[in-house]
């Protein structure tokens, strides 16, 4: 058995091949950091109040000329009582993208759009916030694109949402004229920003046709604001172009690998059946759909991208506990799927748990993207249970798995003992290869690490909107193009060191002992030698011309 090319390779080449994918990883991290904008921007606009006694919904209100509805500045207008305008009669109005100096409008690459609302309420001693307020709000969205009509928009969503309105002020600012702090309010998500133009139409009613009395403990409503958070098109262009270069890669190595196991007379073994499950949840993660986005309306890619991620982080989590239980090098017998069912299993529920969770929220969203799992008290303590337990998992999980590589290390070094009984050159050539296995195990912490630390993260990001904490959090381009880019070379560098190798240990020169003079002395022995030893010394290194593995020797060296 010829052995992995991580065994075989020479020093030279391996040293290159290193050299070239830290020169990748190094420019991910330039990419990221010197080319790629900041991944997500956000607008906050300020609604325009309009005003209509005859309102319907057959109306839009526009914010912004041609069409601009009738505007007050504030309630206090005298037209207000002039014409008893009632908070039924009133429309706030969010035209968006805002022009600055000009016409501006949303392009295709930016992939998606999150609104959060707030609220600016004056504190007033007649009608103070009641706690936990529940806000009720009709809102309409609609879209036009570049070369339709002025004022020509299409429905693209309507509902009556609910929602929890958490205001508090502090008993030295019980004054008037200071204002509440109140919460975010998640208002809709966009899974596709495939439309050039949008507006927004909300309105607070205060009775329903059916008598319900509603936004009665609102206190004194001064403002809306809507936060509008889109990621950047410069971004998503770095972002595609680092899929679309990683995509053949990885398909190309696949391919190789795949190639030269099928040229071996054995069957293949667990460790090369979860690196091409591992490659294949790669390859899916890196298929560049985005350019799917450019041409038609996909509302699902918000879905479907974090699906890919879930699927992924099992299959790398997978990986990793099997990479490491198969180089523990003791007497079980490991080479089976079944061995590793309660660590799968524990990866699997977690990963399956995450997929309902966002189910529950994005999956109701493509036929509502007005529905938020966080409006509710229940809703928001679930989310809240699941992104902390996940984190908590996701450091339980980077625990266990130093563990096991610490067990690798020591299980390794225990064993070293037996290569005292080879020649000088072939205890050499293992010692080399047990650094590389060394190596590469720790590159696996690190990779965990930064997996590990890259998902706690991103979750903290995209909560941090929903949850209205202040939590200070830059994180950046780099981070993201590095991180990806670390996947990429590390299972590309995986499936390469773990190919079959075709070259088998050279026969040392004549000045060396060679493997096959030692065995043809130890077959001369006659009284010299017991046939015990002769036993021992096959079982240690193997028959001649063999090229044992690493995990094979040691296994080999096992006491009995």
């Amino acid at each position: 058995m010829a052995g992995a090319i991580i065994e075989n390779l020479s020093g030279r080449k391996l040293s290159i091949l290193i050299g070239g994918l830290m020169l990748c990883q190094l420019v991910c991290f330039l990419v990221g950091g010197l080319i790629a904008p900041a991944p997500s921007s956000v607008m906050p606009v300020l609604g325009t109040k309009c005003i209509d006694k005859h309102f319907g919904w057959n109306t839009w209100y526009q914010a912004r000329e041609p069409g601009q509805c009738n505007t007050v500045d504030s309630f206090e207008d005298p037209i207000i009582h002039e014409h008893h305008i009632s908070a039924n009669d009133i429309v706030f109005s969010f035209q968006i993208p805002l022009r600055f100096g000009g016409e501006l409008e949303y392009s295709r690459w930016q992939q998606n759009l999150i609104a959060m609302m707030q609220v600016d309420i004056v504190y007033d001693p007649e009608v103070e916030v009641e706690p936990d307020t529940v806000l009720t709000l009709e809102a309409r969205l609609g879209y036009r694109n570049r070369g339709d009509p002025e004022g020509q928009w299409t429905e693209y969503a309507r509902s009556t949402e609910e929602r929890t309105l958490d205001c508090h002020i502090d008993e030295e600012h019980k004054r008037e004229g200071y204002q509440y702090q109140c919460s975010l309010l998640p208002l809709f998500e966009l899974g596709s920003l495939h439309h050039n133009f949008y507006l927004l139409n909300i309105r607070l009613p205060t009775d329903s046709p059916e008598g319900k009395i509603m936004n009665s403990g609102l206190g004194r409503l001064q403002d809306v604001w809507v936060a509008f958070i889109h990621t950047n098109g410069g971004f998503t262009k770095v972002w595609v172009t680092l899929k679309t270069i990683f995509f053949p890669m990885i398909v190309g190595i696949m391919v190789w690998f795949w190639r030269r196991i099928g040229q071996l007379s054995r069957p293949p073994a667990l460790l090369e059946f979860m690196l091409m499950g591992l490659g294949a949840a790669l390859t899916f993660l890196n298929c560049p759909f985005e350019y799917l986005t450019l041409a038609f309306d996909c509302p699902w890619m918000t879905l479907l991208a974090d699906i890919r991620q879930g699927l992924f982080y099992a299959a790398l989590l997978s990986f990793w506990l099997i990479f490491a239980g198969e180089h523990l090098m003791d007497d079980i017998e490991r080479n089976r799927l079944r061995v590793y069912w309660r660590h799968l299993s524990a990866v699997l529920g977690g990963c399956l748990c995450l997929f309902i969770f966002d189910m529950c929220e994005r999956g109701v969203q493509l036929r509502n993207p007005f529905y938020s799992i966080w409006v509710t008290q229940v809703g928001t303590n679930l989310a809240l249970s699941f992104i902390i337990l996940a984190g908590v998992c996701a450091g339980v999980y980077f625990c266990f798995l130093s563990y096991m590589i610490w067990k690798v290390f020591m299980n390794i070094g225990s064993k070293r003992q037996s290569l005292s009984a080879m020649s000088s050159s072939r205890r050499m050539h293992y010692e080399g290869i047990i650094y590389r296995f060394k190596a590469l195990m720790l590159a696996t912490l690190l990779c965990a690490a930064m997996t590990v630390i890259g998902f706690i993260l991103g979750q903290v990001s995209e909560g941090r909107w929903k949850w209205d904490d202040d939590i200070e959090l830059e994180y950046t381009s780099a981070f993201f193009t590095g991180v990806y880019g670390m996947w990429n070379i590390y299972t590309f560098a995986l499936i390469c060191l773990y190919a079959p190798s075709h070259k088998r240990w050279p026969k040392e020169e004549s000045k060396t002992e060679s493997l096959a003079s030692i065995h043809g002395a130890l077959l001369a022995r006659d009284n010299q030698s017991s046939m015990g030893e002769e036993i021992e010394f096959n079982r240690l290194v193997g028959e001649p011309g063999e090229m044992t593995s690493l995990t094979a020797f040691v296994k080999k060296a096992a006491p009995d």
